[in-house]
């Protein structure tokens, strides 16, 4: 007598399919189809856990009837309902020949591919990066060039974090509906267009021309800032993703030391200005050259996404996008999420300080040493230099332990004891010890980016990491104009001690704000239970097996 299959169900992840006594029917074939044999269907090459214990006497009794017990379903002819593999591999079945290998929902692979991805977004990042700090690094150059206040070159790098606030949210519209090839497209674009502007600007009456080609590389940055845990959960495996955004994050750092260490010496302060117009030049056309070489090798080499998803969790989001998407619920069902307002502020404060810290460097350090143009700009590339080795460091330490409140915690509070040593230093006369404290601020602050990033994916999980990540971005730039305007005030004033200090007491709050946010890692949970159904849709049915061979073999013994 043959048993009818169950209906369909839906399985916990979304994925439909005719489900039996917790196994997948193989396309093609009919559900409630039944042999009364013991033959498996193996699955990446993986037996199943009763094949160890049955040896070649399972091939022996294929197709033949066991004493005494109901017919059972024909495994050739189902699956056992798995996500993906061990190693982040191809979930497969081989059914009978006329069936050949199918392929289940869930399917997870990793691809070569998403390395040069991920090169090519690091590489333009770094050069929009690099135009942000550019003036900053030799404020007084451009100012004595341009016949300028200082105000007016601490503007073009606040109009990086001005233009990001409005720009924002059609920038991470735009991500979440058009994906990460247009986003990436027009990040490039614009870089490479903004640049060539400037190309313009070389002459002591055009200050404007190079405002307005800063604004477009601003836009730019928009379109840049927003995708380094997009990019890394849309292509990397979820053993790589905290190290993979982390690396994204360090072509923006590395863009910024190069950003410290190239105009200083390519752009010397000398008083012939003729000349001066010819570094500046040489400068502003070698910038737009790679810039457009790299937009060239965006549009042929950047890919949307990889043909299969990296993990399970992105399986999920890639596979059952709800129907009723909405760009704007997502944004309040971020906003009525405490632990994320929370993050939002702190990171806000910390990469707002970064942001001050790096735009006011030349003029604290050239406040207290006198004439020293070049190492000022050394000093910011030894800053962001140290600050990538900790951004690497502490992606690959949330990839191994996934402790991402503890380690942004920890990292936090160094960084603002950091902040209170470069404070207390910086006026000892000792160049050497501004490097060193320079550093070790840079290590933990830099440091501490990436994983903002990360801990807000976690805890938004499954809203966009293109939102969270902008939302995250706009407020590091509201705060970073405001802690801009408001040191820059303060060292002009009553000297960098104070400019200092204002840094230092903002930071100690987003210590305080860091310490109350609710640690609810969602998307790790869905890979570990997801990983978990792997083990159990094998396991479903499989207990009344043992009990029957056991009760063969007492039968035989007797």
């Amino acid at each position: 007598m043959t048993k009818e299959a169950e209906p369909e169900k839906r399985s916990p992840f979304g994925v439909e399919a005719p489900i039996s006594n917790g196994y997948l029917t193989v396309e093609g074939q009919q559900e409630d189809k039944r042999a009364n044999g013991t033959c498996q269907a193996s699955v990446i090459g993986e037996p199943l856990p009763h094949e160890a214990s049955d040896g070649a006497a399972a091939v022996g009794n294929c197709d033949k009837p066991q004493p005494g017990g109901e017919e059972e379903e024909s495994q050739a002819r189902l699956l056992p309902l798995r996500f993906g593999g061990s190693d982040g591999g191809e979930v497969e079945a081989e059914a009978e020949a006329d069936a050949g290998e199918r392929s289940l929902g869930g399917r997870t692979a990793l691809t070569p591919r998403r390395f040069v991805v991920l090169l090519i977004f690091c590489l333009y990042s770094l050069v929009n990066a690099f135009q942000w700090i550019q003036y900053g690094i030799i404020s007084n150059v451009f100012q004595d060039f341009y016949g300028v206040t200082s105000l007016h070159i601490d503007w073009l790098s606040m109009v990086y974090m001005l233009f990001y606030i409005p720009l924002i949210f059609p920038a991470t519209w735009l991500l979440d509906t058009r994906g990460l090839r247009l986003t990436a497209l027009l990040g490039s674009g614009f870089n490479a267009l903004g640049a060539w502007i400037k190309c313009a600007s070389v002459a002591k009456d055009r200050y404007w021309v190079t405002m307005l080609g800063q604004c477009l590389c601003s836009i730019a940055q928009v379109f840049v800032l927003g995708l380094p845990s997009r990019l890394a959960s849309v292509w990397f495996g979820p053993k790589e993703v905290s190290t993979a955004c982390a690396t994204a994050v360090l072509g923006n750092q590395l863009g910024a030391a190069v950003g410290f260490l190239l105009p200083p010496v390519l752009v010397p302060n000398i008083n012939n200005t003729d000349l001066m117009a010819h570094n500046i030049s040489t400068m502003f056309y070698g910038t737009a050259s790679i810039s457009t070489f790299l937009f060239i090798l965006a549009g042929i080499a950047f890919k949307e996404k990889p043909r299969y998803p990296p993990s399970k969790s992105q399986a999920v989001l890639q596979d059952h996008l709800p129907e009723d998407y909405s760009y704007k619920k997502s944004i309040i069902n971020l906003f009525k999420n405490i632990p994320f307002v929370l993050l939002l502020i702190s990171y806000g404060i910390m990469t707002g300080a970064f942001y001050s810290l790096s735009t006011l460097l030349n003029q604290m350090i050239l406040a207290e040493y006198k004439g020293e143009e070049i190492n000022a700009g050394r000093i910011g590339l030894t800053l962001v230099v140290a600050g990538m080795v900790g951004s690497i460091l502490c992606g690959l330490w949330l990839d191994y332990t996934k402790t991402f409140k503890q380690t942004t915690l920890i990292v936090y509070i160094l960084s603002f004891i950091g902040m209170v040593i470069f404070t207390f230093t910086l006026d000892l006369q000792r160049l050497i010890l501004v490097f060193i404290t320079g550093g070790v601020l840079g290590f933990f602050m830099t440091g501490y980016l990436p994983l903002g990033f990360e801990f807000a994916v976690e805890i938004t999980y499954p809203e966009s990491e293109g939102t969270s990540s902008g939302l995250l971005n706009a407020s590091a730039q509201i705060f970073g104009i405001l802690f801009t305007l408001a040191q820059g005030k303060l060292i002009s004033n009553y000297g960098t001690h104070a400019g200092n200090l204002f840094l230092c007491s903002w930071m100690f709050v987003g210590i305080i704000l860091t310490a109350l946010i609710k640690s609810d890692l969602r998307r790790h949970s869905i890979n570990l239970e997801a990983k978990n159904m792997d083990v159990k849709a094998v396991l479903v049915n499989r207990s009344e097996e043992p009990k029957s061979r056991n009760s063969i073999l007492t039968k035989q013994l007797e």
